[in-house]
């Protein structure tokens, strides 16, 4: 595995713009990027792996105030574990419940789809049955 990894391969890795991950170290989501000698700024791979993370929670729409708190226990060490847990126990059990929502509508919308094309198909003429 590499040690550093530029902004460019985090962000084609992830599918994020360059802004997005500069958003995100302003935000405190990332602790402060390194930069090489040449004065670029350089991903470690605990970087990526916690972008990873933060990238999971967010496109399960995790606020960025949530997501801060994250990543700062993290930062703060392993005292932290059990609140990390509490956190992304509530995530998932919020998440859990917008997933089961989401089926309940489609189901909703598969039998509207349903509707519709009985609706066509008792008004579209057999291709089948004679013209006269």
């Amino acid at each position: 595995m590499r040690d550093y990894y530029t902004p460019g391969q985090v962000a084609e890795r992830f599918d994020l713009t360059l802004d997005t991950l500069r958003y995100y170290e302003k935000a405190g989501l990332l602790r402060r990027v390194e930069r090489a000698p040449s004065g670029h700024r350089r991903y470690r791979a605990d970087d990526v792996e916690l972008l990873n993370m933060i990238r999971c929670l967010r496109e399960t729409d995790m606020p960025i105030v949530r997501l801060r708190e994250f990543a700062e226990l993290i930062r703060e060490g392993d005292h932290t574990v059990p609140d990390r847990l509490d956190l992304l126990q509530g995530h998932q059990e919020r998440l859990a419940e917008r997933m089961e929502e989401m089926r309940r509508c489609q189901k909703v919308i598969q039998h509207k789809i349903d509707y519709y094309r009985g609706v066509l198909a008792a008004h579209t003429p057999d291709p089948l049955k004679e013209t006269s």
